[in-house]
């Protein structure tokens, strides 16, 4: 009897041999990356925006209008090298680096596993945007979840393109560059260990999605599809948060400024939740928070540490990918986590 053969029974107890349909098998075709529609058209958006505004127009003269041109501009133009680095590195690796790297190099104690996964975020960069597919990624090749939790908060954060633009928008101010390493290392790790004793698989909600080179598929063309969505997905969240910036910095009132800023219990807690609205990516956020004079050290490392790590993007991104009940639960504990240890390595270092 050939394999696509069954018995089919009949009523006087004989059974008769009957050719069953032949099974198909359906050819998936494969799925195409998202395409950064969005973030094109809200890029486009704002560049007009930024071209009306240095026009020849009467009010646009105004010292206020004029401030805010040079505030974004500003800002704009000094965080445009670090995201073009940053989004070039992430689609690389995307591309390049071998997809079982993580699970030889990981230690096989999961404990162990995650501080070397959050210490790998220095080593392999990737913008915020990138880490939650990537995250999903490792999960799916075998990595644990809490390391690859904890690589998904690092990287984006202490990563050598983000740590030299935070030595270049605090000139001469080494203790805040160390002080986000440490601050930011100590959030990936913590939360990390909390997934790792305390998460539920039922919270986790894994999407077959898939980043990194697919067979058959051309690497310098993966490079650049990568890329290209990265930087204007990112360059899209950049020129909004700088024009976000220079609208703080301008229309709110100094009172109001100085109510925030002149207490530490108020600022600290201000400027993280400005970092989750603002959502800035990580290859620029040390720029708005240079522009933020009026507040302490401690609260700007605070933006910092925070911004990379939980903001409105991200945590929509997580939602998607790991489902709402895991999105809502790893971004609270990562906010406390994360301004917890800016004020406890700010306060030593800062």
């Amino acid at each position: 009897m050939g394999k696509t053969d069954e018995l089919v029974g009949v009523a006087d107890g004989t059974a008769t041999v009957v050719a069953a349909p032949p099974v198909r098998t359906a050819v998936v075709p494969p799925r195409r990356g998202p395409r950064p529609v969005t973030a094109a058209l809200v890029a486009a958006a704002v560049l007009g925006i930024v071209v009306l505004l240095l026009g020849g127009a009467g009010w646009l003269d105004q010292p206020a209008v004029q401030a805010w041109r040079t505030i974004c501009l500003a800002i704009a133009v000094q965080a445009l090298p670090f995201l073009l680095l940053g989004t070039a590195l992430s689609g690389a690796i995307n591309a390049f680096v071998p997809a079982d790297l993580f699970t030889r190099v990981l230690p096989k104690r999961a404990a162990l596993a995650v501080p070397v996964a959050g210490m790998a975020g220095a080593v392999l960069p990737g913008c915020e945007c990138a880490s939650v597919p990537v995250a999903n990624s490792l999960i799916r090749r075998g990595v644990t979840p809490a390391a690859a939790f904890a690589f998904l908060l690092s990287a984006p954060a202490i990563n050598p393109v983000v740590l030299t633009a935070t030595a270049v928008a605090f000139p001469g101010n080494p203790a805040m560059v160390a002080a986000r390493l440490l601050a930011s290392l100590a959030t990936a790790a913590v939360m990390g260990w909390l997934w790792l004793y305390f998460g539920k698989e039922k919270w986790l909600r894994p999407a077959v999605r898939h980043t990194g080179h697919q067979h058959g598929h051309s690497r310098w063309t993966e490079f650049r599809h990568g890329f290209q969505y990265d930087f204007l997905h990112a360059g899209g969240f950049l020129v909004l948060g700088a024009m976000a910036a220079a609208t703080f910095n301008v229309a709110v009132p100094r009172s109001v400024l100085d109510t925030f800023s002149g207490s530490p219990w108020l600022a600290v807690p201000f400027l993280a939740g400005l970092a989750v609205l603002l959502a800035v990516c990580s290859e620029a956020d040390a720029f708005v928070a240079a522009s933020l004079t009026g507040f302490s050290p401690m609260a700007r490392l605070t933006f910092m540490v925070v911004g990379p790590m939980v903001d409105l993007k991200l945590i929509a991104l997580q939602a998607g990918t790991f489902g709402r009940a895991f999105a809502l639960r790893f971004s609270a504990a990562t906010t406390v986590v994360a301004v917890a240890a800016s004020v406890l390595v700010g306060g030593g270092l800062l």
